[in-house]
């Protein structure tokens, strides 16, 4: 996988899963094997000037609830700016985009989570245009321990507020995608971090073919 052309690499799970942890350590682990490689970190929802201003919006708890269809529609709309803007030149010069979530998170989300599956799927269609992630590590966890961890970090924004039945379809969503998806890899994120990221590593290796 890593050739001279750019590669696509993502990190996803639930709140709690260790998301941040894992984006720094394969950041890390990236810099160390693959000296002078430009690496481009991006988040989502947000990740430009324009986008981190809807994420604003869309992650703030507030007394009017957000419908639907607009979380869904201003998460596309900072994916739009995300990926014409960033991940696509970065990728078109070469470079590894490590992506903090990319349209995973909507299918579980919005798809599981929403009921609006369909929508999610038409939109997926119009904003990527057949983009996909070379890789992407799915940190698996029990939504009600991954809460656990959340709410021990401080003040929940608005999806960290959302049920545990959401975030079990969220789940359940995105295991479905992981069988089905051989560039999908599950990490079990209920071990220890060190366990977690021995597993990272270790997946790192076989996909981009560095010898441990």
């Amino acid at each position: 996988m890593m050739n001279q052309q750019g590669i696509f690499i993502v990190i996803e799970g639930l709140e709690g899963a260790g998301k941040s942890s894992a984006v720094a350590l394969v950041n890390a682990y990236l810099e160390a094997r693959f000296p002078g490689r430009e690496i481009v970190n991006t988040r989502e929802p947000g990740g430009t000037p324009l986008a981190e201003e809807i994420r604003a919006i869309w992650k703030r708890p507030r007394e009017e609830a957000m419908a639907p269809m607009t979380e869904l529609l201003m998460v596309y709309a900072c994916r739009a700016q995300l990926v014409e803007g960033v991940i696509k030149p970065a990728l078109a010069r070469g470079a590894v985009v490590l992506g903090d979530r990319h349209d995973l998170s909507s299918q579980a989300y919005q798809g599981g989570g929403r009921g609006l599956s369909e929508q999610v799927a038409a939109l997926a269609k119009i904003t990527l245009g057949g983009l996909k992630p070379d890789l992407t590590l799915y940190l698996d966890i029990d939504p009600a321990l991954g809460l656990s961890r959340a709410q021990a970090r401080g003040a929940l924004d608005r999806i960290e507020q959302e049920t545990l039945s959401f975030f079990q379809r969220a789940r359940a969503r995105y295991l479905a995608e992981a069988a089905a998806d051989p560039d999908i890899v599950l990490i079990d994120a209920s071990q220890p971090i060190e366990k977690v990221h021995e597993a990272i590593v270790d997946q790192l290796n076989q996909r981009l073919g560095v010898s441990a």
